[in-house]
């Protein structure tokens, strides 16, 4: 387990720095308060930066941190200062770009919290632990969205993601008879 890569944690912050969703993966934070004061002084630190675009890399309190900013929100993964950046920043973009497709395509703080449950489980498929599970948007998208189905909902109230998760689900029943 040495060897593999690991997050210590992955947070998602407001323009005004308060929590959103965060999950801490490491001992270096031991309370809550050591974790808030992280979070304001990195906060502080990249907040006039341009990490609007694509994302951005920084050495913070012997981490390394890649972020992003979209409309309200503040995206940001932090690793070992041995942590290699672009896994990190491929955490980054995954939990991104899941969040995008799960809050479909309106990501700011309003719909963030509307569907916290959505984003908790987004960063429960991409690490366990502090380990990396799975880095594609795509797929975190999916397997979190199969873990919301109503299947009672009709097909026209659901999403596509949904959806094809119900027919493969429905298609495997039927194999298995």
């Amino acid at each position: 387990m040495e060897n593999c890569p690991s997050v210590k944690n992955l947070l998602l912050l407001d323009s005004e720095g308060k929590r959103v969703a965060v999950k801490y993966y490491s001992d270096d934070w031991p309370t809550n308060q050591s974790k808030l004061a992280f979070e304001k002084s990195l906060f502080a630190k990249t907040q006039k930066t341009n990490a609007r675009t694509e994302a951005e890399i920084t050495l913070f309190d012997e981490n390394v941190v890649v972020y992003k900013f979209v409309e309200d929100l503040h995206f940001f993964v932090t690793g070992g200062d041995d942590e290699n950046e672009l896994i990190l920043a491929s955490v980054l973009n995954g939990f991104f770009e899941a969040v995008t497709v799960l809050l479909r395509s309106s990501v700011d703080q309003r719909e963030a919290l509307t569907n916290m449950d959505l984003i908790f489980l987004c960063i429960d498929e991409i690490i366990d632990g502090g380990l990396i599970l799975e880095t594609d948007g795509t797929t975190i998208a999916g397997k979190v969205a199969s873990h919301t189905i109503d299947e009672g909902a009709p097909l026209s109230e659901q999403t596509i993601t949904q959806a094809l998760a119900a027919a493969r689900e429905h298609f495997t029943r039927s194999l298995l008879r």
